[in-house]
């Protein structure tokens, strides 16, 4: 299995007013992150809206993210379905392009079992022959993954890594001490980075490190080299950037960062919202905070 760690940016999804996806704009992001360090590319997590595009339109993001990332950094492409065939296919889609792994996120309707849950991950997992990374985000999902859930998860051969982004930092501690190294936990940004690395996270997949991905990786280097009263400081710092990410809908938080460094992602997809000029007022000063 390969050895996922460090910063992961969850990719916007830059799209035109007639739903093409810009993968021009893309490219050069990708190549820009990866310039600045980053360790991996997420495309289709939920900074890029997976839930609001057609399967054409998440085909396009990840092909143009495989295609500029040029095998310098893996892409762990992001899988999401309330069906658990879509779900396969997908899977099998983003491997067969050339994905590096797979992010695979349970989407729900109708609540479903302990069983159920398990079952459609295992499913993704078995039907590939790349690293899957198991997602959960309970604010904006039916369903969870539990505890004794991810426990069997975890011996599967191919899951290795889980990204779970509820505000609950001791239910990370508790996932490291019940499954030990079967599974590895990447923070996301409803927590506190540094905070999950010192307790034993090997980095993290977040929106925030698209538009500070320099400053992203300083802090995952002063963490791993255990440099822990550097990292603070500057965890104190980007914090800011978390606090607006907090308050405005994801996506549109992050395009707008993005549009302010010069990138023409658009707007996120309807219905959301782009932020309101007073909303960009605020990303604009935090982004001048850390520089």
């Amino acid at each position: 299995m390969a050895d996922l760690h460090g910063v992961f940016p969850y990719l916007v999804s830059p799209i035109g007013p007639e739903g093409d996806i810009r993968t021009d704009v893309l490219s050069r992001l990708c190549d820009d992150l990866i310039t600045s360090g980053v360790h991996g590319l997420t495309p289709l997590g939920s900074t890029g809206e997976f839930a609001y595009l057609n399967q054409a339109q998440r085909t396009a993001v990840v092909q143009a993210t495989i295609e500029a990332a040029k095998g310098r950094v893996p892409v762990i492409a992001g899988v999401a379905s309330t069906s658990t065939a879509d779900a396969v296919a997908q899977a099998k889609a983003y491997q067969k392009l050339g994905a590096d792994g797979i992010l695979a996120i349970l989407e729900a309707y109708f609540p479903i079992s302990d069983a159920q849950v398990e079952s459609y991950f295992r499913a993704i997992a078995d039907a590939v022959e790349i690293p899957v990374v198991i997602y959960t985000n309970p604010q904006f999902q039916r369903s969870d993954l539990t505890l004794d859930v991810i426990e069997r998860l975890a011996a599967h051969p191919r899951i290795g890594y889980i990204k779970d982004a509820s505000t609950n930092t001791g239910r990370l501690l508790s996932i490291m001490n019940r499954c030990g190294d079967s599974i590895k936990v990447f923070s996301a940004s409803a927590h506190i980075p540094a905070a999950v690395m010192l307790i034993g996270g090997l980095g993290w997949m977040a929106g925030p490190a698209c538009i500070i991905p320099r400053q992203s990786v300083e802090l995952y280097n002063l963490c791993h080299a255990k440099r822990w009263d550097e990292a603070l400081t500057l965890q104190r710092k980007l914090w800011r950037i978390n606090e607006a990410f907090a308050r405005f809908n994801l996506a549109a938080c992050i395009k707008a960062g993005l549009e302010i460094q010069g990138y023409a992602v658009g707007d996120p997809v309807p219905p959301q919202a782009a932020l309101t000029a007073e909303q960009r007022k605020v990303v604009e000063a935090a982004l001048r905070d850390v520089g």
